[in-house]
């Protein structure tokens, strides 16, 4: 198994690692009540997805 006959410098190990950063998810508006969501994802507020009520909050209290 190889290995590094060097040692890496603190400049190199951190230019590597720039890009590891978490990223913020991509975010839009529901169609229904406006509230933001995921994309591709049920509404957490209203249970609507692509137009269709998929769950019923109200249900989930009783």
């Amino acid at each position: 198994m190889a290995l590094p006959k060097r040692r890496h410098s603190h400049a190199r190990t951190r230019r590597r690692r720039s890009h590891d950063a978490l990223k913020a998810p991509g975010l839009s508006t529901c169609s229904e009540c406006g509230e933001p969501k995921q994309a591709h994802r049920l509404c957490p507020s209203c249970g609507m997805y692509k137009g269709r009520s998929v769950y019923s909050l109200d249900a989930e209290l009783e």
